[in-house]
């Protein structure tokens, strides 16, 4: 065994637990946990140097997502739209993202959502942040 994978056996047994593929519900849902705190501690900041946790973590709920889970599909706009109908919703009703006018322009294709707005999206619908990126 090379010089790396002795380095890196010693630490998998402490990593294993926490960046392993999701073989069912629990495990993706400790991942998904997992990413909302990298994205309250990483946010926009490609230079954390958890950047690339969070990328491999987020890799890791895809496949999941892709093989068990059935996405809206269309883009982050149509699935925000699609979850308010699903819900009886009006922009009126998002208020903690935003003011009615920054939900009208995120609505529009005006404004993209940030990571707090998507985080919040996300625990509110019950669904992966994903959906909305």
């Amino acid at each position: 065994m090379n010089t790396q994978l002795k380095e890196i056996a010693k630490v998998w047994p402490n990593i294993q637990p926490i960046v392993s593929v999701p073989h069912n519900k629990k495990d993706y849902n400790k991942l998904l946990n997992l990413l909302d705190s990298l994205i309250d501690e990483v946010g926009n900041n490609e230079k954390h140097p958890l950047s690339s946790l969070m990328e491999t973590i987020g890799s890791l709920i895809e496949m999941y997502e892709s093989q068990y889970i059935n996405e809206i599909e269309g883009n982050p706009v149509d699935a925000l739209n699609a979850l308010m109908v699903e819900h009886g919703l009006t922009q009126s009703d998002l208020t903690e993202i935003g003011s009615q006018g920054v939900v009208s322009e995120i609505l529009s294709g005006k404004r993209q959502l940030n990571v707090r707005q998507i985080k919040i999206l996300s625990k509110r619908f019950k669904v992966s942040p994903a959906v909305f990126i």
